[in-house]
């Protein structure tokens, strides 16, 4: 008899530790999933300012027209709830839903199809047991015929998405295939960073093509090429991923919201990690030779303050007391208006932009204070911000074409 209850005092305390070691393992699973989460950017495009986190809602503008992110919840009415974990698995690296239909590749599964399997379940407890549920019900996506069709995206699937899991780059480092893993998966960074082809699909999924990363076009901004980053050292790839904000450059337009949600929130493993590989990859265009001699005059005509053309006069009203006659700003405050890519861009929209419209640094842990550029809008007519961007984008050692002023109206129109 004392021996029955010794072995049933021995199952209930074996039963007890298997419970508490359940419990830890799955605390753990919903603490590395939450970090996958923002490795991925999920909040960015799935949470609404004032609704619940990943309540989805958020009006994603297209070339097809307005996508709405979907609740990501798991409420079993309104959001993933009812997902087995092959659904979820399949939502998210496939865009298939449960019910068959297609997903618009707005959600990057392009990317996220290299997501490992031991992340992608890490990811599956988190949504589950780590995040809120929510009822609210975002807008309908309701594209034009024949986009509304989405049955069509098994065909656009076919022709450009891959189901190859993620392929380490031989002879490279564990930390740049860290830093490939990132990029390639859950950062989805070839989504607005590789150029799209005619199916408006990116040209490439990999560092294997020249064509990643190479450079694109988002909403008429000019998005930069990452493969080397010449003008950027390893730590100054950390810091702006890190604060938005480095000694050359400050974020602006819809990588400000990376910033806030994702990259501010990694390690400081994975962002040396990433660093590494964009510096590893390399490949991108010789830079422009930078012009001493035309800096020079560009500085020394600012500083006499004799002779200006209405663009260089509108520059030292509006834009000398923060970016200085050099053009160089002030490191880790200012950024650089000489050789920056936002100002060398083809397309001007995105400088036009911020000179109408202002910019605002995220508040980061490492870099809480949120430093603000006003914008011009209703200080400068169309003619002088053209003006003045012409000026910009040709003083220094810059050199690109000059900004009239219809560009100018067609970006003021776009403003909210």
């Amino acid at each position: 008899m004392k021996l029955k209850s010794l072995l049933i005092a021995n199952a209930v305390l074996l039963g007890s530790f298997a419970v508490q070691a359940h419990a830890e393992d799955e605390a753990q699973l919903i603490k590395q999933g939450e970090y996958l989460s923002r490795l991925g950017d999920c909040m960015a495009c799935h949470t609404v300012s004032g609704k619940g986190d990943y309540a989805g809602g958020l009006a994603i503008e297209s070339n097809l027209g307005t996508i709405y992110s979907t609740n990501i919840t798991p409420d079993k009415e309104h959001g993933i709830g009812n997902y087995s974990e092959q659904q979820f698995s399949d939502a998210v690296r496939k865009g298939v839903l449960p019910n068959g239909s297609r997903l618009y590749p707005a959600m990057p599964y392009p990317d996220y199809a290299k997501i490992s399997d031991a992340d992608m379940h890490a990811l599956y407890v988190y949504f589950m047991k780590g995040v809120k549920p929510s009822s609210e019900q975002p807008p309908e996506t309701d594209l034009s015929f024949p986009f509304s069709q989405r049955w069509g995206m098994r065909f656009w699937n076919w022709a450009f998405t891959s189901d190859k899991p993620f392929q380490p780059i031989g002879g490279a480092s564990e930390e740049v295939n860290r830093g490939a893993y990132i990029v390639e998966s859950l950062g989805h960074c070839g989504s607005c960073h590789t150029p799209r082809g005619l199916g408006m699909n990116e040209k490439a999924l990999d560092s294997g093509d020249d064509q990643f990363l190479a450079g694109g076009s988002l909403n008429n901004w000019d998005v930069p090429s990452l493969r080397g980053l010449p003008r950027w050292s390893e730590q100054e790839i950390v810091d702006y991923l890190q604060t938005g904000r480095n000694d050359k450059a400050a974020v602006g337009g819809e990588m400000k919201s990376v910033i806030e949600h994702s990259s501010s929130h990694m390690t400081d493993a994975d962002l040396k990690a990433i660093a590494s590989y964009l510096k590893f990859i390399g490949g991108n265009p010789a830079l422009q030779a930078y012009d001493v001699k035309k800096q020079q005059a560009t500085e020394a005509k600012l500083t006499a303050a004799k002779g200006l053309s209405e663009g260089e006069r509108l520059y030292i009203d509006n834009c000398g007391a923060c970016h200085f006659v050099t053009g160089k700003g002030a490191p880790g405050i200012f950024p650089e208006l000489d050789q920056a890519t936002i100002v060398n861009a083809k397309d001007p929209s995105g400088l036009i932009h911020t000179i109408l419209a202002g910019a605002q640094q995220p508040s980061t842990e490492k870099a809480p204070s949120t430093l603000a550029m006003p914008g011009f809008a209703k200080r400068l007519d169309d003619d002088q911000v053209a003006k003045l961007a012409t000026f910009i984008r040709q003083g220094w050692s810059n050199n690109a074409p000059a900004v009239t002023k219809d560009q100018v109206a067609e970006v003021r129109k776009t403003l909210k």
